[in-house]
């Protein structure tokens, strides 16, 4: 980051001290420009980093987004015919273990992405 050295400074008291009062407003303008400028291009680099990391947590939801939408369609797609054999199978429990396990498997997968935000 940009900063204004302590060096400037003091050369510009000294010259002030030199030049006298004439030239006073036109240095302190000079040297108030300068840190401007500083000030101004430190702002640009933090919105710019701001920026970034906002564009990359936007992109990161999105994929957390089309990977849990993923999930609940092929959870969805194996309920179905888990669901079939389960009650077959074992009747109603079976159906109730079944999904059960379905749920648990989407619940786990949706509080391990809440805990990386």
């Amino acid at each position: 980051m940009p900063k204004l050295p302590r060096d400037e400074a003091e050369a510009l008291l000294r010259v002030r001290s030199q030049l006298g009062d004439d030239f006073e407003p036109a240095l302190v303008d000079s040297f108030v420009d300068r840190i401007d400028e500083a000030i101004e291009t430190r702002v640009a680099q933090h919105l710019r980093r701001a920026l970034e990391q906002e564009r990359r947590r936007r992109h990161q939801r999105r994929s957390r987004d089309d990977h849990a939408l993923a999930l609940a369609i092929v959870s969805l797609g194996v309920a179905i015919p888990l669901t079939a054999i389960a009650s077959e199978s074992a009747g109603f429990v079976g159906v109730l273990v079944a999904w059960l396990g379905i749920v648990l498997v989407n619940v786990v997968y949706g509080l391990g992405w809440s805990t990386n935000d």
